[in-house]
């Protein structure tokens, strides 16, 4: 068993990060990396992760590699790993569109559609169908379905998190809103009344700036304001315009605050959930009887996010070896590893854990991080489940385009500039970016 590495480079492994082994550096692309090593074939896997989240995924990428290489010995995994952004996208960037770099890489921060469009990554789910090792039908194809691209997987995340959009069940016993059809309007009005309605002025959301609440309701809508396959925008249209502006009255009207408020004084969140621990914890932090709901305006499903998504080369040498790296990390094993984030792609995996959680809630076992035991009836267990295989909503928003959004609108919600001139700041910006 060999040698973790953290990648810096596309070509060239340094010793330097107190994460990585001392064995040296290598040459790993896929030009010039040995196909075989000591009668093994070798499969290299490169990703790019925070500075912060390093020590954590080599944790786990260490147990992947050793259980992997255990249930082949015939192939030599290995794995590098970046913690510079930017120069892991340009370095992968580069190797790729010139036919180097690793069998399988994370592609995130990459231009997938491009990739795509050139043919440079293996169609996953077709090599998926064939794999008689993978049970399919476990699958969460909820969250699988909508990551594909003209009609092929070409990208595979290894769990997902998904975007919750929570209410105070007791205060909205009192009303009655019809969450899966409500506008912005609607929510105003609704949160307004309530809001007022008991002894202490309470808010709809709280905590939050006015331009982090249009930051997620761009990646929400970012289908409806980006094209990426003609790079055009919309963030000129009347509609983006509009979006401002109602964020914007919620915030003069004080339905909405950006001040600190303490639990209790808040009616609402949009929080992550990561896990099926969190879908007990995530809420019960903030109400003692928490609604799931669906946020206003938005159609379908939870927003799914997936931390990590990762692609075979389709001139990869070893495109066969690659692809048992990708079902180990579907299988049973893959993705019951401590240390793997998000929830599981396999329905039996994410449905485990939460009867387990029921079994403990129904014994009063199960405490919450203030060592409360929360009250959740079965119907909520069941309600938890369809949650997570209804979710379908999925954003390709780009982290940078969502950036120039929160920079830019601070000038309209602090009456520095009209909506519309920054909307066309923006759409300049984002113009700009998207044609680089």
């Amino acid at each position: 068993m060999k040698k973790w590495q953290c990648m810096m480079s596309i070509g060239i492994l340094t010793t330097s990060m107190a994460a990585c082994s001392s064995e040296g550096s290598k040459e790993l692309t896929n030009t010039e990396k040995p196909v075989i090593n000591e009668g093994k074939k070798v499969v290299t896997l490169a990703m790019q992760v925070w500075p912060t989240a390093m020590q954590e995924s080599n944790a786990f990428f260490k147990t992947v590699e050793k259980k992997f290489e255990e249930k082949n010995p015939d192939i030599d995994l290995q794995i590098q790993i970046s913690e510079d952004y930017e120069k892991y996208k340009k370095t992968m960037n580069t190797a790729l569109l010139s036919g180097k770099g690793p069998d399988i890489f994370e592609i995130s921060s990459l231009p997938i559609d491009d990739y795509v469009s050139k043919k440079l990554l293996l169609n996953m789910d077709e090599t998926m169908m064939k794999d008689k090792s993978l049970n399919t039908n476990d699958l969460q194809t909820n969250i699988l379905d909508v990551l594909k691209q003209n009609g092929g997987l070409y990208a595979m995340p290894l769990g997902f998190s998904l975007r919750a959009f929570i209410g105070d069940g007791d205060i909205l016993k009192n009303t009655n809103v019809d969450d899966k059809k409500w506008t912005w309007k609607e929510f105003e009005k609704v949160s307004k009344k309530l809001g007022e309605s008991g002894k202490e002025r309470r808010y709809a959301l709280a905590n939050d700036p006015p331009e982090l609440l249009l930051q997620e309701l761009v990646v929400d809508k970012y289908a409806e304001l980006v094209d990426h396959s003609t790079k055009k925008a919309k963030f000129d249209s009347l509609f983006f315009v509009g979006m401002m502006q109602q964020i914007k009255k919620m915030y003069d009207n004080k339905v909405m605050t950006s001040e600190p408020a303490d639990i209790g004084k808040q009616m609402f969140y949009s929080t992550l959930l990561q896990s099926p621990a969190d879908l007990i914890n995530g809420q019960h932090q903030f109400f003692s009887n928490p609604k799931l709901l669906q946020k206003p305006e938005q159609a379908g499903g939870a927003r799914i996010i997936t931390a990590s998504q990762f692609a075979i080369q389709a001139k990869s040498s070893v495109k066969e070896e690659a692809w048992k790296v990708i079902a180990f990390l579907l299988s049973d094993e893959g993705q019951s590893l401590q240390g793997r984030q998000g929830f599981s792609l396999l329905k039996s995996v994410n449905e485990r854990q939460l009867n387990d959680i029921q079994n403990q809630v129904k014994s009063g076992k199960y405490k919450l991080p203030d060592g409360k035991a929360p009250k959740v009836s079965d119907e909520e267990f069941t309600q938890f489940k369809q949650f997570i295989s209804t979710a379908n909503n999925y954003s390709k928003a780009d982290g940078k385009v969502i950036s120039i959004i929160g920079d830019e609108s601070r000038s309209f919600f602090s009456e520095q500039k009209s909506a519309e001139e920054v909307a066309k700041l923006i759409q300049n910006k984002a113009t700009t970016f998207l044609n680089e």
